[in-house]
């Protein structure tokens, strides 16, 4: 009986110590963080808004982390794709994802059929930039202001269409939400997959307007072959000072895209640490801060905690843009 005991006993005490030796390599591992090359997935296609912030961080976190840091587009299904790959991989960090807001909208559409959780699946990280909208027209619109084109639009709403680069995305919500406000529900918008198929065709006159990231829109505006009615921020943007507001165009509606960092659910403590960090000292760096603003963007930190609050804030605004304008997936 008591040789069961100590064997019992030895048996648990080897248990333990195995339990113990793996923490202390997982922390080890946590604190060397990283010793080998890091994949950003990003779950939309090359060219785009979320693609070029986030090979811009990625080319500063190379940098500032000495690994090789890979950017790994993984597009499909407004994104939730890329994004169920990125909440099936290893806590470890040497998996990051970089996002728009859809990320967190995407839920108040799709839930039930997605295979991941949005909130509970992933670690936030930080937020690293956000930014205001440029309200575009092709050139065959006569109005050159939001009141002119609302005026165009009254007087024979079925000339009208309206298209998005991407279903519940910051652009989708916006333009969702100016059908409503002009009470203009039946115009319809056509959704494509990404900016540069949905630019193309606002360029040459398919569709009318367009709500899309500067990053996508402005070179089009520079070059003349799209005309900006309005930004969507609460002050007019540097790049386009003489393009006014919506609210000072009497729209009484604001919306910014932005973009965060996130990791797989559980991430250890000590990496998520020097993460934050890392991120918080990229997003101050004035080459990136000047490169940002000359896409149209500003820098935006939030560290992990205050990313995570600013989310819930968000999602709870989306959510009443999506009730109020009546967006549904058809």
């Amino acid at each position: 009986m008591k040789r069961r005991t100590f064997v019992h006993k030895s048996l648990s005490i080897l248990g333990l110590t195995s339990v113990s030796a793996m923490l202390s390599s997982t922390a080890l591992a946590a604190d060397n963080y990283p010793t080998h090359p890091i994949t950003v997935v990003v779950p939309h296609a090359p060219g785009g808004a979320v693609d070029g912030v986030a090979r811009l961080f990625a080319d500063k976190l190379k940098d500032e982390l000495g690994q090789t840091v890979v950017v790994e587009n993984r597009p499909g299904a407004s994104g939730t794709i890329g994004a169920g790959h990125v909440a099936r991989q290893a806590p470890d960090g040497y998996t990051l994802y970089i996002n728009a807001s859809i990320h967190n909208i995407n839920p108040l559409f799709f839930a039930k059929d997605m295979n991941f959780d949005a909130v509970k699946d992933f670690t936030a990280v930080s937020l690293l930039a956000q930014g205001a909208l440029i309200f575009g027209v092709n050139n065959k619109i006569a109005a050159n202001n939001v009141k002119e084109f609302i005026a165009e639009i009254d007087a024979n709403p079925k000339r009208y269409s309206f298209v998005t680069s991407g279903f519940g995305s910051a652009g989708h919500l916006s333009i969702a939400q100016f059908r409503h406000d002009i009470n203009q529900p039946e115009i319809p918008i056509a959704l494509y997959k990404g900016a540069g198929p949905a630019l193309q065709d606002l360029v040459g006159g398919q569709v009318s307007a367009m709500i899309d990231p500067m990053l996508s829109s402005l070179p089009h505006v520079k070059a003349g072959n799209l005309k900006a009615l309005a930004v969507t921020g609460n002050k007019r943007s540097p790049l386009l000072p003489n393009v006014p507001t919506l609210k000072e165009q009497g729209v009484d509606f604001e919306m910014y895209s932005w973009y965060g960092l996130w990791a797989p659910a559980n991430l250890p403590a000590p990496v998520l640490k020097k993460l934050e960090a890392t991120a918080k000292k990229i997003v101050e760096l004035p080459e990136f801060r000047d490169r940002l603003t000359s896409l149209g963007f500003e820098s935006a930190y939030k560290n992990s905690a205050d990313f995570t609050k600013f989310i819930d804030v968000e999602v709870k605004r989306y959510a009443e843009i999506i009730e109020a304008a009546n967006i549904k997936v058809e």
